[in-house]
C-alpha cells in the first residue's frame, strides 16, 4: 500500500500538471483571438477600430474561463495524453463546438459586438492549437522512444486487427517494455502494403519465416484471439518453426473485456498446438448438482483428484471430503483449498481404498451424497511388473468403495476410468476395465435391492501435465539437455487438459442414470513424436540439433493407438456434444462376485502370475510381450 506522503506527492503533481495545461490553453485562446482580430484587418494594427480592441480585452477573461470550464467538463484535463487517440479528439471537437456557440451568445448578451470572422477564425484556431498541444505530446514521446529504443527487442505482430493494434499502441507508449514492433502479418491480402499504427503489414502466415528473417525479428506476438483453435494451432506451429520466442494473447474474452495488453501476453503452451475447440460445460447445471451436498473424492491428492476438488470447491458443496493414501499430496491440496476457499467445509483423511474397514468408516461417518473415485494405480510399465498390486488397489479398492456407497446410501458414484480399458494390452488397462465391470455389476445389485445409488464411469485419454505423464517427463529431459525419449515414431494418444477433463467428468455425473460408461471426446489423436518436437521448440531449442530425440521401442503392454470403444459398445449423444454414452453392458453381479473372490485369492499370492485369471475375467485383454 502506498504511503500517505507518496499519495500526497502524486496528487500534488497531478494538480500542477492540470494548472500548467490550463495555463497553456488560456495562452492559446489569447493568441488565437488576437490573431483573428489582426487577420480581419489585414494585420494592420492602426486600422483596428478601438471598440473591437476593447471588445477583445473585455471578452478575453470570460472566454478563458469558459474554455477551461468546457474542457474540464469534457474531461480533457483527465486524459493521459501519451495515450491520446480518436476518443480524445472527439471530446475536444465536441467541447469546442460548445465553446463556439456559447461565447458569441454571451458577447451578444453583454452588448459586445465583434466581426463574425473574429469568432469563426478565433474559435477554429484555438481548437487547433489546444488540441495540437495535446497530440504533439504523444508524437514527441513516440518519436523520442523510436530514436532511443533502436536496440530493443524487434517484434513481429501476427494479426493486424484490434488486438494487434492495442499491442502495438501499448508498446509504442511504454518505454519500460523494451520492445520495438517492426512488422505485422495478416492473412487478409487487402491489408498487405498498408500500415497499422505506423507498422507495415507485409504478408500472410505462409510468409512468416521469410519476413521474420528479412526484418531480423527476435520475438513473435500472436494477436488473433478470435482465430479458431485448429487454425491457431497451424499458425503457432509456423511461428515455432522459426525458432523465435512466441507469445500470445490469451483469448477472445480478453479482447471483449478490453484487457488486451502486453502484461496479459503469455508464452505459447502445448495445449495451444492441439487445435481443439475449447471445452464448454453447463456450469449452472453442475453447480446445482453439487451445491449443498457432501462430496467424497478418493485419490483426492492426485492430478485428477485434486482438480476435482478444486472444481467441486467452487460449486459450494455442503462438505468436501478428500481421501488419499499419500499424505504429501493430500496436505498440498488441503493447504491450497484453505487459501482459495477459506469458508469451505473441508475434511482431509488419510487411508487406502484397499482397506475395507477404513473405507466403511469414512462412508459411515460422512455419508457422502456424491463420490468421485479417482484412487488408482495408473502407470502402465510399473503395473506390468506389479500386476497383483494393480488388482488389489484398482479392482478391490473400487469394489470396497462401491459396496460402501450402496450400504450408506450414496446417491451418485462416478468411477474415473481410461481409454486403456478398451481392448487392453496391459495390466493397468485390464484392471480398469474390470473396475468398469464392477461398477456395472454394482449398478445391477443396486437396482435389484432397490438401493438409491446410481453408478457410472467416465472414460478418457491422457491429460496434459498429470503426474507421471509424458509431458512432464519430456520437460524434465529437455531441462537436462536431452535426449528426449519417444517409444515409437508412430505412437499416438488422445490428450486433454486436466481442468477440461474434470469439467466434463462433473458434467457427465449430472447425466448418469445407472450403469453408463461416459466417453469424453478428446479431439484428434496426437503423435507423441510431434508433441516432443513441439515441446523442444517451445523451450527455445531445435529438435535433433540442440536436443536429440531417441526412439526406445514400445514398452511392455503399450499400444501404438488407443481406442475409446469396444466392439459391443455403441455410442449415443448427451446434451453436451463432447460427452457420449457407451451402451451399458449387463453384468451378473453374483457371477462377478464369485469370480472376484477367485481373483482375490490369486492376487494375494505374490508368487502367482495373475494375468491368466485376469484374461479369464476380461476377455478383451490381450497382453503383449
Amino acid at each position: 500500500m502506498p504511503k500517505p506522503s507518496s499519495i500526497q506527492h502524486r496528487d500534488c503533481g497531478r494538480v500542477l500538471r492540470v494548472v500548467f495545461v490550463a495555463s497553456l490553453d488560456m495562452l492559446m485562446v489569447a493568441v488565437s483571438y488576437f490573431f483573428a482580430l489582426l487577420l480581419r484587418f489585414d494585420f494592420l494594427w492602426t486600422q483596428i477600430p478601438p471598440e473591437f480592441v476593447q471588445g477583445y480585452l473585455t471578452m478575453l477573461p470570460g472566454t478563458c474561463i469558459i474554455v477551461v470550464g468546457y474542457l474540464w467538463i469534457f474531461r480533457l484535463y483527465h486524459s493521459v495524453w501519451s495515450f491520446a487517440s480518436v476518443v480524445e479528439l472527439m471530446r475536444s471537437t465536441a467541447a469546442w463546438l460548445a465553446i463556439g456557440l456559447t461565447i458569441p451568445l454571451i458577447a451578444l448578451v453583454f452588448g459586445v459586438h465583434m466581426p463574425a470572422s473574429y469568432w469563426l477564425v478565433g474559435t477554429g484556431l484555438a481548437y487547433a492549437l489546444t488540441t495540437g498541444i495535446r497530440f504533439s505530446y504523444r508524437m514527441v514521446r513516440r518519436f523520442s522512444r523510436i530514436r532511443i529504443n533502436k536496440d530493443n527487442t524487434r517484434v513481429m505482430i501476427i494479426g493486424a486487427g484490434e488486438a494487434g493494434r492495442a499491442i502495438i499502441r501499448e508498446i509504442g507508449t511504454s518505454p519500460q517494455l523494451q520492445m520495438r514492433p517492426v512488422v505485422a502479418i495478416d492473412d487478409n491480402p487487402a491489408k498487405w502494403g498498408r500500415y497499422i499504427e505506423g507498422i507495415p503489414i507485409e504478408g500472410g502466415r505462409d510468409s512468416i519465416a521469410q519476413i521474420a528473417e528479412r526484418h531480423n525479428v527476435e520475438q513473435i506476438i500472436f494477436a488473433v484471439p478470435s482465430m479458431p483453435p485448429a487454425e491457431r494451432a497451424a499458425v503457432l506451429e509456423l511461428c515455432q518453426q522459426t525458432g523465435l520466442e512466441v507469445r500470445a494473447v490469451p483469448g477472445m474474452f480478453q479482447l471483449i473485456g478490453g484487457q488486451v495488453s502486453v502484461s496479459n501476453l503469455r508464452h505459447v503452451h502445448l495445449e495451444d498446438l492441439l487445435g481443439r475447440e475449447p471445452v464448454v460445460t453447463d456450469a449452472q447445471e453442475v453447480r446445482s448438482f453439487i451445491e449443498g451436498r457432501t462430496v467424497l473424492v478418493t485419490g483426492g491428492g492426485g492430478s485428477i483428484g485434486s482438480e476435482l476438488c478444486r472444481q467441486v470447491a467452487k460449486d459450494n458443496p455442503g462438505q468436501l471430503v478428500i481421501f488419499d493414501i499419500y499424505e504429501n499430496n493430500a496436505y498440498a491440496i488441503q493447504q491450497e483449498l484453505a487459501r482459495t476457499h477459506p469458508n469451505l467445509n473441508l475434511q482431509v483423511l488419510i487411508g487406502s481404498v484397499r482397506d475395507a474397514e477404513r473405507v466403511n468408516n469414512v462412508f459411515e461417518t460422512y455419508r457422502p451424497d456424491l463420490v468421485f473415485h479417482a484412487a488408482a494405480h495408473k502407470h502402465v510399465p510399473l503395473m506390468e511388473t506389479s500386476p497383483n498390486e494393480a488388482i488389489k488397489n484398482n479392482v478391490f479398492g473400487t469394489l470396497n468403495c462401491a459396496r460402501a456407497a450402496i450400504t450408506y446410501g450414496t446417491a451418485r458414484f462416478v468411477l474415473i476410468s481410461t481409454d486403456k480399458a478398451v481392448n487392453p494390452t496391459n495390466v493397468m488397462g485390464a484392471t480398469k476395465r474390470l473396475c468398469e465391470m464392477v461398477i456395472q455389476g454394482c449398478e445391477a445389485r443396486a437396482r435389484k435391492e432397490d438401493a438409491k445409488t446410481t453408478f457410472s464411469a467416465v472414460r478418457f485419454g491422457n491429460v496434459l501435465g498429470s503426474n507421471g505423464s509424458v509431458v512432464p517427463l519430456f520437460e524434465q529431459q529437455i531441462a537436462h539437455g536431452g535426449p528426449v525419449t519417444v517409444t515409437h515414431p508412430q505412437i499416438t494418444r488422445y490428450f486433454m487438459t486436466i481442468p477440461e477433463a474434470v469439467s466434463l467428468v462433473l458434467q457427465s455425473a449430472c447425466y448418469a442414470e445407472g450403469g453408463e460408461i461416459f466417453v469424453l471426446d478428446m479431439g484428434e489423436p496426437v503423435r507423441i513424436d510431434s508433441m516432443a518436437k513441439n515441446l523442444i521448440r517451445l523451450a527455445g531449442f531445435e529438435p535433433n540439433v540442440d536436443i536429440k530425440i531417441v526412439y526406445t521401442g514400445l514398452r511392455p503392454g503399450e499400444k501404438l493407438y488407443e481406442e475409446r470403444l469396444m466392439d459391443e459398445e455403441g455410442l449415443r449423444k448427451t446434451p453436451n456434444k463432447l460427452i457420449s454414452v457407451a451402451r451399458p453392458v449387463i453384468m451378473d453381479y453374483k457371477q462377478l462376485k464369485r469370480e472376484l473372490v477367485s481373483l482375490e485369492a490369486v492376487a494375494s499370492d505374490p508368487t502367482t502370475d495373475v494375468r491368466p485369471k485376469l484374461q479369464q475375467l476380461v476377455p478383451t485383454y490381450h497382453p503383449t510381450n
